[in-house]
């Protein structure tokens, strides 16, 4: 049954606690409460993953005996076999660290090492490696074996590109003809030969009013100019060629009209219908020859 244990402010500063992981240390923490009043404990790393690790079933019993075997190797806890031939743990400092205000009897068997005297065998390397088997790469090329080579640390290779000419150039893959590069050049010279038509100008009514304000001989009211802006900006959105809005503004500054009169304006010029005959006003003057025109009757 689970006792109620202290933790002393010191214990956060510990530095055997620091060399190991946090798991390791949250379950140093748990087995202070699983503990008999003389600090020992079943080492079963299957019982202990139930009893503090019940609610997070991604740290089972294999991260537990991780845990374990990172603390027997701080010299946090003690590992070790009962007389019984079963194994045990003792956790080395809890005599001066808990106070235990009437202990029960010995319910576990006591630690060699800590109560006998007897030295403990130096802990083995806990830092496990990890050997990657070597694979063939496709197209029958190996690649070199990567082993003994610690998680998280191991160098990687490169198969090298071949080269041609002194210039590095990527190896074709084997899983089908090359094909060339996926990417066009934006800035070469299309198919065919002939180079791409320039983009034209646009005319936009920031131009058109500057155009206009220069024209003037005093530079026109902020209100009047912004109304026409506005109006031009309306115009061009219409699809109307800045021509007719340049000649719709001369029009408009000539007469000093209101800006709002500016879409009309530009109506007019644009639409505006031809005379009757088709040709120019002609004054009337006297004829030269009055008998060819009368028919000699005044």
């Amino acid at each position: 049954m689970a006792r109620i244990r202290t933790i002393k402010p010191e214990a956060f500063h510990s530095e055997s606690l620091a060399a190991v992981s946090l798991s390791a240390e949250r379950t140093f923490f748990g087995l202070l409460t699983q503990a008999d009043d003389h600090g020992r404990f079943r080492d079963q790393a299957a019982v202990i993953a139930g009893l503090l690790w019940s609610l997070r079933p991604e740290h089972g019993p294999l991260g537990v005996e991780d845990d374990l075997t990172q603390l027997h190797a701080a010299e946090l806890i003690c590992r070790y076999e009962g007389a019984d031939s079963k194994r045990y743990l003792h956790i080395v400092t809890f005599a001066q660290h808990q106070k235990v205000n009437r202990p029960s009897g010995v319910r576990h068997p006591v630690c060699p090492h800590h109560d006998h005297g007897v030295p403990r065998e130096p802990s083995p390397q806990t830092q496990r490696t990890l050997t990657v088997p070597s694979a063939p790469a496709h197209g029958g090329l190996s690649e070199g074996t990567v082993s003994n080579e610690t998680a998280g640390q191991g160098r990687f290779s490169e198969p090298s590109t071949p080269t041609q000419g002194g210039r590095t150039e990527p190896a074709v893959s084997a899983h089908g003809p090359d094909l060339g590069p996926r990417i066009r050049d934006l800035g070469s010279t299309p198919l065919g030969g002939a180079s791409a038509p320039a983009p034209q100008a646009t005319v936009s009514a920031k131009d058109l009013i500057g155009e206009y304000t220069a024209a003037c001989a005093h530079r026109p009211p902020a209100s009047v100019l912004g109304h026409l802006g506005s109006e031009v900006k309306t115009l061009l959105g219409e699809g109307i060629g800045p021509d007719h809005i340049r000649a719709g503004l001369a029009r408009h500054r000539a007469r000093g009209l209101h800006p709002s009169t500016l879409p009309s304006l530009v109506h007019e010029i644009m639409n505006a219908a031809p005379t009757a005959s088709g040709t120019a006003h002609r004054s009337w003057t006297n004829p030269a020859d009055i008998a060819a025109a009368y028919g000699g009757d005044l």
